[in-house]
């Protein structure tokens, strides 16, 4: 529903997918990156068989949280509202 009550325009609808693919596309990025950076070690160096083996678990977890707290975020700052076009003016005679 737009701000008259009514439904939403293509306008609106448009930029709510836009948002959407936004969040999880830098969140599956950002999950990409956290994950590989924890398990590389496992993958290149030999370490000791309870690490070798924790790392990967412990980076699923820990991209699978990211990227939640990502996408979550994302759509939260969305659904506040565009940011102001002059920041830090909140006088509109300013």
């Amino acid at each position: 529903m737009n701000e008259h009550g009514g439904r939403p325009d293509k306008a609106e609808r448009d930029a709510v997918t836009v948002e959407v693919g936004y969040a999880l596309l830098s969140a599956a990025f950002a999950a990409g990156v956290v994950f590989a950076a924890l398990v590389a070690p496992a993958w290149l160096f030999a370490l000791p068989g309870p690490v070798e083996r924790s790392l990967p678990r412990v980076g699923l977890a820990l991209a699978a949280v990211l990227f939640v707290a990502r996408v979550v975020s994302v759509l939260v700052r969305f659904r506040r509202g565009a940011q102001p076009s002059q920041p830090g003016r909140t006088n509109p005679d300013s």
